[in-house]
C-alpha cells in the first residue's frame, strides 16, 4: 500500500533558538514521504536562515497575521495527502508523524489526531516553564482519547477534511484552536493520543505567560455561552472550579479580621476547594519532581487562577455589553491565500 506524503507545516515568530531543534526533529522522522514547510510569520529574529540551512521550504506571510494565518498559507502550498501541523518551538518524537499516519489511515471517522508533550521542557531555562510544562503535560494526560477540542501544536489532519471544514480563522489569536475543534467535531472523531509526542519549549517569561492566560481565558467566553460543557466550562468537571475557588480564597481572607476567627473557616474551605480540584495533578507534580517542587507548583498554580478568574469576568462583562465580542465565533474566514 502507497504511504501517503505527509506535508509538515511550521508555523513560526521569532523562534530562532527552538526552530533548530524542530527542523532536527522532522529531519530524523522514520516516516519517509515528508515535505516540511516553514512559514515563517514575518520574524525579526534569523528563523529564516535556521530554516533555509536545514533544507526545508520556506515561505512567508506579507505580514504578521499570527500561528492561524501562517497554518493556513502553509496548507495552501503544500501538496500532501496529509498536513502536519507542528509549532516552531515543538520537538517531535521520531515515530510522530508515523503513529498520526497510522492512526488516520486506521478510522476514516477520525478527521484529527493532536498530539501530547514530555512533561520536561525543550530548553530548560526557568522553574516557570517547569511549571507549564508539567501541567500542560498531565492535563493532556487526563484528555487523551477522543476530544471536543483541537491542540495545533501537534497536529495531523487530512488535506482532504482541511479543505472541507474550511481554514482556521486568523482573526482568533490564541483561540484559534478552540474554534476550530468545535467545527471539526461536528463532522469527525478528533483524537488525542499519546502515540504522537514531542518535547514543547513552553514560556519562561511570567508576563508572557500572564498575557497568553488572559487573553485566551477572556476569548473562550463567548465559546462557553454557547457551549457550557466546552473543555474548560463549569461543566466541563472540577479542574474549572478551582479558578473560582482561588479568588474565593483571596477575597474572603478578610472576613475573619471584620467579623471574628470563626470566619476564617470560610478562606480556608475555598483553599481546600482549589487544592482538592487538581489533587490528581499534583500526585502526578510530586511523582515527577518532588515536593520541595510542588509547593512552587502550587503557588503559581493558584496564582494563575487568580489571573483565570479576572479574566473569566472581563470576558463576562464584554459579552454582556457587546454584541460585537458575541458574534466573535460566528462566521470563520474562508480565505486561505
Amino acid at each position: 500500500m502507497k504511504q501517503p506524503l505527509v506535508s509538515v507545516i511550521v508555523p513560526n515568530y521569532n523562534y530562532a533558538r527552538a526552530l533548530h531543534l524542530c527542523l532536527d526533529s522532522l529531519r530524523a522522522q522514520t516516516y519517509p514521504h515528508l515535505e516540511i514547510i516553514v512559514v515563517d510569520d514575518c520574524s525579526t529574529d534569523d528563523s529564516v536562515a535556521v530554516a533555509e540551512a536545514h533544507g526545508a521550504r520556506v515561505t512567508r506571510t506579507p505580514y504578521n497575521g499570527g500561528p492561524a494565518a501562517a497554518r493556513n498559507l502553509g496548507a495552501a502550498v503544500a501538496t500532501g495527502e496529509i498536513l502536519f501541523f507542528i509549532d516552531s518551538d515543538v520537538a517531535a518524537r521520531p515515530d510522530a508523524v508515523a503513529n498520526a499516519v497510522e492512526l488516520l489511515s486506521a478510522d476514516p471517522t477520525t478527521g484529527a489526531v493532536c498530539g501530547n508533550y514530555d512533561p520536561v521542557p525543550l530548553i530548560r531555562d526557568s522553574l516557570l516553564e517547569e511549571y507549564r510544562c508539567l501541567q500542560q503535560s498531565y492535563w493532556l494526560i487526563a484528555d487523551e482519547g477522543q476530544i471536543m477540542t483541537l491542540y495545533t501544536a501537534l497536529l495531523a489532519i487530512p488535506a482532504r477534511v482541511f479543505a472541507e471544514v474550511g481554514p482556521f480563522n486568523p482573526g482568533l489569536r490564541e483561540t484559534e484552536n478552540a474554534d476550530y475543534g468545535m467545527r471539526l467535531a461536528q463532522r469527525y472523531r478528533i483524537l488525542l493520543s499519546p502515540r504522537v509526542r514531542g518535547v514543547h519549549d513552553h514560556d519562561h517569561e511570567l508576563g508572557v505567560l500572564v498575557r497568553k492566560v488572559f487573553t485566551r481565558t477572556a476569548l473562550h467566553i463567548p465559546l462557553y455561552a454557547r457551549k457550557p460543557e466546552f473543555p474548560g466550562g463549569l461543566r466541563s468537571g472540577p479542574r474549572a472550579w478551582v479558578s473560582i475557588a482561588a479568588p474565593l480564597a483571596v477575597l474572603t481572607a478578610v472576613l475573619p479580621l471584620l467579623f471574628g476567627p470563626a470566619l476564617l473557616l470560610v478562606p480556608v474551605a475555598a483553599l481546600v476547594a482549589f487544592v482538592a480540584g487538581d489533587l490528581p495533578m499534583y500526585r502526578f507534580v510530586r511523582a515527577e519532581r518532588g515536593a520541595l517542587f510542588l509547593v512552587y507548583f502550587i503557588a503559581m498554580h493558584f496564582f494563575l487562577n487568580l489571573v483565570i478568574a479576572v479574566a473569566a469576568a472581563c470576558g463576562v462583562a464584554a459579552w454582556l455589553t457587546s454584541a460585537r465580542f458575541r458574534r466573535l465565533y460566528d462566521r470563520p474566514e474562508v480565505a486561505t491565500r
